[in-house]
């Protein structure tokens, strides 16, 4: 298993889409920049055929602490949440979909 990073991505896009090695990076780093800030400030991200990144909001709870028992306050705070799309779920299990319109079911 093997870990994908920023710079297999700017490798990538420079062996496919002819950019100079700098200009595949910077590309790549405006892209994860734009998605950041889409994040940030609270919007769902849709990537077609991939799946969709979301904020979620949760509320304060009671948590305890699975050594000792002792129940603790979990403050309020922000997920991020990842849905995969249906064609990406189908390819991770090795399936592959019927043949038709390209719909996710990630909304």
């Amino acid at each position: 298993m093997s870990t994908i990073t920023r710079s297999h991505l700017a490798e990538k896009i420079y062996a496919e889409v002819g950019l100079s090695r700098n200009e595949s990076a910077d590309l790549l780093e405006a892209v994860l920049d734009r998605m950041a800030a889409a994040l940030e400030g609270g919007e769902s991200l849709k990537i077609s055929g991939f799946g969709t990144f979301s904020v979620r909001q949760k509320g304060r709870r009671i948590g305890r602490n699975p050594k000792t028992g002792v129940e603790v306050p979990i403050l309020p705070r922000r997920v991020l949440v990842f849905r995969p799309s249906q064609s990406l779920r189908a390819r991770v299990n090795g399936a592959e979909l019927a043949e038709g319109p390209a719909e996710d079911d990630d909304e």
